[in-house]
This record gives structure tokens, sequence and C-alpha cells, in this order.
């Protein structure tokens, strides 16, 4: 069994006077592309902020490649992709990336190499404004991937993404975990679950399951995830 690269305990966030994260306690095993899926308004966001140490915690612990979430010494080590780009339109893919690796402090030689990572070689001179979604998203991952992050968190990377582009984003995470990096990835399209090594199901602030993708069809006896999903919600609510 892979070492855990994320280990969280006990985590609870109020937000609003509302608990968001009821106890949530959960592993993510190291080198794996590990799924954090569940329905809008989950906790998916509130777990991944918590994790990379941006998000008030009301109580429990969370452990990130042995440190606590947020701790200087993960600075270098963790790379966070939010749901909105954070590449800036009116610049090329490379002068986002040329400009990222001097704030980050990213040896120079990092540009090309994220670029190549990311599969956008050929559009490296381009405006952002003039990309795609798909390749706009993989310009974000590009800037995100330029410190060689152990551990990298990608919040609804795929979000409004068509088939094609999903399924080519999902490979570049693939590609990127052989590397040795541990990926966690939310998203709320019940179809992606498949792309991952191991999930988490996440409803209403709990963690509803954990496990690979086959284990959780043996463990409801359904032929797809997302009856797979409902079947664990008509169990937690019958508690059983």
């Amino acid at each position: 069994m892979q070492p855990a690269a994320i280990e969280i305990h006990g985590l609870r966030v109020v937000r609003g006077g509302r608990e968001v994260l009821r106890g949530v306690s959960l592993e993510v095993s190291a080198g794996t592309v590990t799924g954090l899926l569940g329905p809008s308004g989950s906790g998916k966001t509130t777990l991944i902020r918590a994790i990379v140490g941006v998000q008030r915690v009301a109580g429990g612990e969370i452990s990130v490649l042995g440190a606590p979430a947020g701790s200087r010494a993960l600075r270098d080590r963790v790379a966070y992709m939010t749901q909105a780009p954070s590449v800036y339109a009116d610049l090329t893919v490379r002068e986002n990336l040329r400009y990222f690796a001097r704030v980050l402090g990213a040896a120079p030689e990092r540009v090309d190499a994220a670029i190549e990572t990311v599969a956008l070689g050929g559009h490296a001179g381009q405006t952002v404004v003039s990309l795609s979604g798909g390749e706009r998203a993989r310009a974000s991952l590009a800037v995100a991937l330029l410190n060689e992050p152990e551990v990298l968190v990608l919040d609804e990377p795929t979000v409004g993404l068509d088939p094609v582009l999903r399924r080519d984003l999902w490979a570049t995470f693939h590609t990127i975990a052989e590397g040795g990096a541990t990926l966690l990835v939310s998203s709320h399209v019940m179809d992606e679950a498949d792309r991952c090594d191991e999930l988490v199901l996440l409803r209403e602030g709990e963690v509803l399951a954990t496990g690979t993708p086959t284990a959780l069809r043996l463990q409801t006896g359904a032929e797809d995830l997302d009856q797979a999903f409902l079947d664990l919600i008509d169990r937690a609510e019958a508690g059983t």
C-alpha cells in the first residue's frame, strides 16, 4: 500500500454559522491521482482550501507530506490550481510562465519543461485570450507545475470542457503522477470517477466512501459509479 501524502483527521470547517465540513477524516495515497467527487455544495472546494492552508478551520488536523497544512515548509512542495484561470489573458503562454517563474523563484528552464508537460509547445507564442478552454486550463496547470510540486491540488479543472478536452487533461494528470507527484482532483462529474486511481466521495460535508473505482463497485454491486454513489447515499440515509 502506498504511504499517505495527505492525512486528515476530524476536520471541521464552519462558514457563515454553518458547518461545511463535519469531522472529515481521510488519507490520499502518494503517487496517485485521487478524485474528490461529490455534488456542488458538498464541501469539495472548502476541503481543498483547507488542504493547501488557505481556509480557517474549526477543528481537526491536516498533514501534507508530513508537515502541517499551509506551513512554510510546504510552500514549494504543494501547488494549487483554482477553478478560475490563473494566467493573464493578454500575455502569451510563455510570457505567463516566465512571469510566474520569477515570482515563484523557479529555475528558468522550468518554463519550457512545464509547457512540454502540458503539451502546449505549439501554442507557447499565443496569447491566452486566443486559446480554447482546454488550452487555458493546461496553461494554468503549467503554472502550477513550475516548481515541480510533490502534491498538486486541482479544483474542478475540467469544468466546462468538452469530453475530448477532459480526456486529454486527465491523461496529463496521469503523466504527472507517473513522474512521482500526488494529485487530488475535484469534480462533480461522476463519469470522471473511472479516470482516478482512488476516490473520495463527499456529500454534505462528510466522507461517504473511499476506495478504488473497482472496490466501490464491489461494495455496492453497482455496474457504474454513478449508481454506486446513489446506492451509498441511500444506505447512509437508511443508516445501514
